[in-house]
């Protein structure tokens, strides 16, 4: 009876964590002589790590990642120029915590987005706030903020986002209200987060892919000098590639 209360408790205080492990922790306890100590600890380590995995679950739903990708899951054996010692030293996060950028460039099919997401994935279990959107898609969204009222507010959520991944950037050249747009994401999040950018350009064609010098220079300055650069090289789309091994 004493312990049915005791469950009781725990879920009116949102103690799931505690209230999941109690009965496998009792019987622990009556196993292996557990002091009171350590029997507290190990159930503060079920709460903890309850909430840490639903933290985790919240923050990958919210991230709306395009791909169910991870960095556990990153294929090095095509021929594409990614390094794995590069990806080893991403994988430890201080690029998150020093509010550093990742610009990935490469032909359509070399695995632009999957690293994106696979990076993304990994800043969501690291407990940053992420969201993938593509960049047509953005420029979309910004479009119809403006003329419902909410452009200013988009613009506050974005900038508060720990992790914006930027996708497909590149497949138009910008208007001169995306270059503002673009501009204003990019001084909001400058210092403030990181963002990881994926295009088929290289780093070296974005200013005039941005359109007016003055205001790419502004971009560029802000989204490069700190960051990351994964240059993917290869013509041949692994898409294709597996499409091959799979027929064999």
């Amino acid at each position: 009876m004493l312990n049915e209360q005791t469950l009781t408790k725990m879920h009116e205080l949102k103690l799931f964590g505690m209230a999941k492990g109690f009965t496998e922790r009792i019987g622990q306890a009556k196993q292996t002589e557990l002091s009171h100590s350590e029997f507290m600890g190990l159930l503060i380590d079920d709460e903890k790590a309850h909430r840490e995995n639903t933290k985790m679950t919240r923050l990958l739903s919210r991230a709306k990642l395009r791909q169910q990708a991870c960095i556990e899951d990153l294929d090095y054996a095509h021929s594409r120029g990614l390094s794995k010692q590069v990806i080893i030293e991403l994988s430890r996060s201080q690029w998150l915590s020093s509010g550093q950028n990742i610009l990935i460039t490469g032909q359509t099919g070399l695995g632009k987005s999957f690293i994106a997401c696979a990076l993304g994935n990994q800043a969501c279990r690291a407990g940053y706030s992420t969201l993938y959107v593509r960049v047509p898609r953005l420029f979309e969204q910004l479009h119809i903020a403006r003329a419902d009222g909410s452009h200013f507010n988009l613009l506050t959520r974005l900038s508060k986002i720990e992790v914006l991944i930027l996708d497909d950037f590149g497949l138009s050249a910008l208007t001169d209200i995306e270059r503002k747009d673009f501009l204003e994401i990019a001084e909001d999040r400058y210092g403030n987060g990181s963002t990881i950018i994926a295009s088929q350009y290289p780093t070296k064609e974005w200013h005039q892919l941005i359109g007016e010098p003055t205001i790419a220079d502004a971009i560029c300055d802000r989204i490069m000098h700190n960051a990351h650069k994964l240059e993917l090289k290869g013509t041949e789309s692994i898409r294709k590639i597996k499409g091959k091994d799979i027929k064999k």
